[in-house]
C-alpha cells in the first residue's frame, strides 16, 4: 500500500540567533534569525532531494510560531502534523550560535527549557498518523528533552513500527541535555524497534561502552538488536574552518561495510546541521534505492560536505547539485572551477 509520506520525523523546532560574521555573543548588538532543529534539518534534506517528508512537532500559536511554520513550508516539508500551543506561556526553543576562527572554538548557548514542544502528547494526533509513512525518524536530542517528550517519542516509535514503517534513529548525543548513563538506559529500550541506526564511533564507545575497532562496534549493534543498517560518520577537524568528512555504513543483510574516499579540506562556513544533512542524504538513498547502499553513503557524504559550506542549520542542495558533487568527488582528473 502506498503511503502518503516517505519520511515523517518527530523533533523540536528551534529559533537560532547568531551574531554577524565572527562576532561574540557577549558584545554583539545584532542577531541573524534562522530556523533549525535536528529532525527538521533531516526532513529538509530529504524533501529537497525529491521525497515527501513531514514534521511532527508543537509550536506556540503566535507570530514566532508562524514564522517557523512558514520556514518549514519554504523547505518543502509538510506541516500537516504540527500542533499549536495556545497557553499564555507558549514559547519556541531558542539557541544562540557564535561562529569562530582558529584558535577560538564555535560556541552554543541554549534557551529551550519548557518550550511548547515539551508539551507534545500522543492524544494530539489521530491514529491515522501511524499508517501514513514509509519511515519514521527521531533522535537522541528529542528523547533527552524531558519525560513527556521521551514517552511520546517512544510510543510513536512503537506505533509506527506496528504499522510497518521503518524506524530510523540518530543517537546525536548532547552532553548538555543528559548524561551518557541516562542516554544508554533510554536508547537501549528502543533499539529493538530500530532498522536504521546512526551512531559515531566516539558515542558508541563513550555512551554504549563498546570496545574494539569501528567495524567491530558497528557490527555488534546488529548482532545484539534487529538493526539492518548502521551508519557512522568520521570527521577530522583541522581547524574551525577546515574539516575532512567521510563515513562508513554496515549492512547486516550482506555483512558488508561500505565506504569511500572522504571529502578532504572542506572550507567550512557553518558546520551546524551537517550531521543532519548526512542523515538526510543516507535516508534519501535508502528510501529511493534500497538495494544500493553505496549510493546512500555517497548521497550522505556529499550532502554533509556541501552543508558545511552554507550558513544556517538547514541544507540547500537538490538532487542535481549533489549528483554533480558526487561526480566531481569521484573524478581524478581536472575539475571545472565554476558551474556555468
Amino acid at each position: 500500500m502506498k503511503k502518503e509520506f516517505d519520511l515523517l520525523a518527530m523533533g523540536e523546532l528551534l529559533l537560532r540567533l547568531s551574531p554577524p560574521d565572527n562576532d561574540r555573543l557577549v558584545r554583539c548588538e545584532d542577531f541573524t534569525k534562522q530556523v533549525g532543529g535536528a529532525e527538521l534539518n533531516v526532513l529538509s534534506g530529504v524533501s529537497l532531494l525529491g521525497l515527501r517528508a513531514g514534521i511532527i512537532s508543537r509550536l506556540p500559536d503566535n507570530e514566532i510560531g508562524y514564522y517557523v511554520r512558514n520556514k518549514i513550508r519554504f523547505n518543502g516539508v509538510s506541516d500537516d502534523y504540527l500542533v499549536y500551543d495556545s497557553s499564555k506561556n507558549a514559547r519556541v526553543g531558542l539557541y544562540f550560535y557564535e561562529s569562530a576562527a582558529y584558535p577560538r572554538k564555535p560556541h552554543v548557548v541554549y534557551d529551550r527549557a519548557n518550550s511548547s514542544f515539551t508539551g507534545i502528547d500522543l492524544s494530539q494526533y489521530d491514529d491515522s498518523l501511524f499508517e501514513s509513512a514509509r519511515c519514521f525518524h527521531t533522535s537522541g536530542i528529542t528523547l533527552a528533552l524531558g519525560k513527556q517528550v521521551q514517552n511520546t517519542a517512544i510510543e510513536m516509535i512503537r506505533r509506527f513500527k506496528e504499522a510497518g514503517a521503518l524506524i530510523s534513529f540518530d543517537v546525536n548525543f548532547r552532553g548538555n541535555l543528559w548524561s551518557g548513563d541516562e542516554a544508554r538506559e533510554c536508547i537501549l529500550k528502543i533499539l529493538p524497534y530500530v532498522d536504521i541506526f546512526f551512531c559515531s564511533e566516539s558515542t558508541a564507545k563513550l555512551t554504549f561502552l563498546k570496545e574494539g575497532s569501528l567495524y567491530d562496534v558497528m557490527k555488534s549493534f546488529t548482532e545484539e538488536f534487529p538493526i539492518s543498517i548502521v551508519a557512522s560518520t568520521q570527521r577530522t577537524v583541522h581547524s574551525p574552518r577546515i574539516h575532512t568528512f567521510g563515513s562508513v555504513i554496515y549492512n547486516a543483510a550482506d555483512q558488508r561495510y561500505y565506504t569511500e574516499e572522504p571529502y578532504r579540506n572542506i572550507e567550512v562556513v557553518d558546520r551546524i546541521g551537517s550531521g543532519d544533512a548526512y542523515v538526510g542524504g543516507v535516508l534519501y538513498g535508502l528510501l529511493s534505492e534500497p538495494d544500493h547502499i553505496q549510493r546512500a553513503l555517497e548521497f550522505g557524504n556529499a550532502a554533509s560536505a556541501v552543508k558545511n559550506t552554507v550558513p544556517g542549520d538547514l541544507p540547500s542542495s537538490d538532487r542535481s547539485e549533489l549528483l554533480s558533487v558526487i561526480e566531481d568527488h569521484k573524478n581524478k582528473g581536472e575539475i571545472l572551477e565554476m558551474s556555468r
